[in-house]
């Protein structure tokens, strides 16, 4: 079933921009996972398919380890652009403001979620139990899930529409069950596979880093 589900993305994948706009500098080669590091548990859940990193499997992180500009990566103000396709019923998300852990689900930085017709009504491009997006998007179409952060405050466009707009409280403590959710919590990004049902295509992974 897992290969069958690949496959019939190939041609799908093909559509998706593959050069970073002006500024722009691509975190991800469209050929193997150089730079990234995933975290030491259902290693498979992560693939390199057609020029997409896939999703696909238990759950699982995938974080950006490798070295920016000849540094190490500390990305605190930022635009984050990223192309993803979802299959049906799929789950998955992108962190910002995180750091590598080999297990479980991370515990530092906030998620963007990835998910359009799964069955939690937590939707694509809202923050996860900060500020959560009832509004579903379409499986099988590439859209560019687009993170803005700029000292206290998070955007998050979704194909050009603006879903979430949210400003870190002064006496923020991050929300219920995540104390991790706070800005500047971690350095780095990661990707998520949630389960075996869900399919998820990332690529075109791109960063320009804002002035503090």
């Amino acid at each position: 079933m897992r290969s069958v589900l690949l496959l019939s993305l190939a041609a799908g994948a093909l559509f998706a921009a593959d050069k970073p706009e002006k500024g722009f500098t691509a975190l991800f080669n469209g050929k193997d996972l150089t730079g990234w590091t995933k975290a030491k548990e259902n290693e498979d859940s992560f693939q390199v398919k057609d020029g997409a990193i896939v999703a696909n499997g238990k759950r699982a992180h995938l974080y950006y380890t490798g070295p920016f500009k000849g540094k190490a990566p500390a990305f605190k103000n930022f635009e984050l652009k990223v192309d993803v396709m979802t299959k049906a019923v799929s789950n998955g998300g992108i962190y910002f403001h995180t750091a590598y852990q080999e297990t479980n689900w991370p515990e530092k930085g906030f998620e963007v979620q990835v998910n359009n017709t799964h069955g939690d009504w937590k939707k694509t491009g809202g923050l996860y139990n900060v500020q959560d997006n009832k509004e579903a998007f379409r499986d099988d179409e590439w859209f560019t899930e687009h993170i803005i952060v700029k000292g206290k405050n998070v955007q998050v466009f979704v194909g050009g529409k603006k879903v979430s707009d949210w400003t870190q409280p002064e006496d923020w403590q991050g929300p219920k069950g995540n104390p991790g959710r706070v800005i500047g919590a971690g350095p780095t990004f990661a990707l998520q596979a949630h389960d075996p049902k869900s399919v998820i295509m990332y690529k075109n992974i791109r960063v320009k880093p804002l002035k503090d």
